[in-house]
């Protein structure tokens, strides 16, 4: 698992890469978690331009990074998702619960 984040202006970006299927979701559950509690940012983006696979374990990592965000009172948006992303989180309502944008802004 690879990917990489910044913090600026309170809003924290977390790049990731590849696929993100259930052998890899838990450990980007585990370390974007680790990232909004030791930051503790208002926004948190989850750019998904590097990855090119999601099945439901990717919408667990979503969920669990939108808790992580409501407790602190926090946004989280989505952005640079392709199309078979973009299907799977429709699919599943995601683009109802979180903000998706096309380019981080």
């Amino acid at each position: 698992m690879q990917f990489t984040s910044f913090l600026q202006d309170g809003k924290l970006t977390v790049a990731l890469t590849g696929e993100i299927d259930h052998h890899r979701a838990k450990a980007f559950i585990r370390s974007i978690e680790s990232k909004i509690e030791a930051y503790a940012p208002q926004v948190c983006v989850l750019d998904f331009q590097e990855v090119s696979f999601v099945d439901s374990s990717g919408i667990a990592v979503v969920i669990n990074a939108l808790r992580c965000m409501t407790r602190l009172e926090g946004t989280l948006m989505l952005t640079g998702l392709g199309p078979q992303p973009m299907r799977v989180f429709r699919a599943s309502g995601i683009d109802k619960l979180v903000e998706i944008r096309e380019a981080v802004g």
